[in-house]
């Protein structure tokens, strides 16, 4: 009989033995490899953007619908947002989403690079919108989880940037439609068209349809949908951004108001030129013509299509010497050296000559800076002030020398008591030159000469009192004797104005002292002629 602790033995000997075998037969058995997990293989199944609608308010959506609805920046509800997103990338959804309820299902295609397709379907009062990416199908792509925020970092900070931004922002496809707007488009878009948030339909109302003929050039416009009386002003700017443009619509209100102010100014300025007989011409600081009145057209002759091509400063001299406006120069050289002065006089506010020109004329110039680097000149025709300043001299001269010939030393004083006229015959008695004295000469002056060269007489101060006195005066005379011993009348006669008369003439002693009564003489009052400049 076996012993329990043999057979205990022998099992445990059978069972390591069997174990050996089995790992023997394993390691002996070639090695089956195990299949790697593929992209595909780890990737999630895709889900479908599917939004459930009734009356436009969101009944239900998945979760990849939920997303994206959360990333599109849009004004209004979420039918509105969805509406911008869509109409954005597949032509005419409004229009097409319309006509749903009558067709009951509508198959709709993104445009070309999209890869979307939209299946909207009709279940009673409830419309199921299912949204597919064709271009995602069949692809696993795994995102970095880092570089995802910071591309939702960066995105949130454009959405950011260009819904702050103050300026009008909007994006339009091949046919003029306005696929794209930031929030300031859209704000204006609400406030002058009168409308809500949520009643905005894309593509959006266009708000400078009539600018868009030259897109390329930058141009001011209205806002549309404005009154004429509270009219706001931009500067747009367009520039292409693939089979888009891209556009920017500055304010520009500031420089509108500037420039109307500006032309009311000029306006202003021309109609009262516009009756001055002198002629004005303003340049610039790039010395062009700003701005001229009809006086300057007579006087120079030059026609008003030349004045208004708004010529240089060098032009309109070169014309006005063709028209020979300009006194004729020796040379042309010399002539240009002289324009150049000409400018920089006016520059600094010194230039100021009368031109005497070849048909008798004579004008008067004056350059005058203005500010901003402008200059103006003045052209006054002063022909018939000259004329009479000519005629003027010439009675004068003609009196002068009237006066020349006679014997009675005469001399005229002035109510003031200046010596304002004499004749040879007084220069001769008393030894004087009155154009060789510096000043004025005075009745006591006067005196003072007569006392020194005769016995002392108080008929001079008379003679002083007489000159002073602007009372009404009457004619007198009475006798000096010189140290000499000649005898001379002095004669005081009042003249027009309030002048005097002061005559000295020799008496021989021996003919009895005759007094002269008052009569009338018509005496030429001098005037006081400006100085002629040729």
């Amino acid at each position: 009989m076996v012993s329990p602790l043999v057979l205990a033995a022998v099992l445990v000997a059978t069972s390591l033995t069997a174990a050996l075998a089995a790992l023997l037969l394993l390691s002996v058995m070639p090695a089956r490899r195990r299949a790697k997990p593929t992209l595909a293989s780890l990737a999630a199944p895709q889900e479908q953007a599917m939004f459930l609608f009734e009356e436009r308010e969101l009944l239900d959506a998945t979760g990849a619908a939920r997303t994206l609805l959360d990333t599109i920046h849009a004004p209004g509800s979420e039918w509105s947002k969805l509406a911008a997103y869509l109409s954005q990338r597949i032509p005419n959804f409004e229009a097409e989403i319309a006509t749903l309820a009558d067709k009951g299902e509508i198959e709709l295609e993104g445009k070309a690079g999209t890869g979307l397709t939209l299946r909207a379907e009709w279940l009673g009062r409830v419309a199921r919108l299912t949204l597919t990416d064709l271009s995602a199908e069949g692809q696993s792509v795994l995102v970095d989880s880092l570089c995802l925020r910071a591309q939702k970092e960066e995105l949130s900070a454009l959405r950011e940037t260009l819904g702050s931004a103050p300026l009008l922002v909007w994006r339009t496809d091949a046919d003029g439609a306005v696929c794209w707007a930031n929030t300031a488009y859209l704000d204006c878009v609400v406030d002058t068209r009168g409308l809500m948030e949520d009643e905005l339909t894309w593509p959006v109302p266009k708000l400078f349809s009539k600018a868009a003929r030259e897109p390329d050039k930058p141009r001011r416009a209205k806002l549309e949908g404005q009154p004429e009386t509270c009219a706001r002003w931009y500067e747009l700017h367009s520039l292409p951004a693939g089979s888009d443009r891209l556009n920017f619509a500055l304010p520009a209100d500031g420089e509108v108001r500037a420039e109307t102010a500006l032309r009311e100014f000029i306006q202003t300025l021309t109609k009262t030129f516009a009756h001055l007989p002198i002629g004005l011409a303003i340049f610039d600081r790039q010395r062009k013509l700003a701005l001229f009145n009809p006086a300057l057209v007579d006087l120079t002759s030059i026609g008003a299509e030349f004045l208004s091509a708004r010529p240089t400063l060098f032009a309109f001299l070169d014309r006005l010497r063709e028209a020979r406006v300009i006194p004729e120069p020796k040379d042309y050289q010399g002539w240009r050296q002289q324009m150049l002065e000409l400018e920089k006089a006016a520059e600094s506010g010194l230039y100021e000559e009368t031109w005497t020109l070849p048909s008798g004329q004579t004008y008067r110039v004056i350059g005058r800076p203005h500010p901003d680097g402008a200059v103006a000149f003045l052209i006054e025709d002063i022909t018939a002030e000259i004329t009479l300043t000519r005629h003027f001299r010439s009675e004068i001269e003609l009196g002068q020398s009237v006066v020349d010939t006679l014997d009675e030393a005469m001399a005229v004083f002035s109510p003031a008591g200046e010596l304002i006229m004499s004749n040879t015959s007084y220069d001769a008695l008393w030894e004087i030159d009155p154009d060789a004295t510096l000043g004025t000469i005075s009745i006591v002056d006067s005196m003072r000469i007569w006392q020194g060269t005769a016995l002392p007489n108080p008929v001079f101060g008379e003679v002083r009192d007489f000159v002073s006195d602007l009372t009404e005066r009457a004619e007198w005379s009475s006798d000096v004797r010189l140290l000499c011993g000649d005898v001379l009348t002095c004669r005081c006669a009042p003249l027009p104005g309030g002048a005097s008369l002061v005559g000295f003439e020799r008496r021989d002693a021996g003919r009895p002292q005759l007094r002269r009564a008052p009569r009338r003489r018509r005496l030429a009052v001098p005037a006081t002629a400006e100085r002629e400049q040729v």
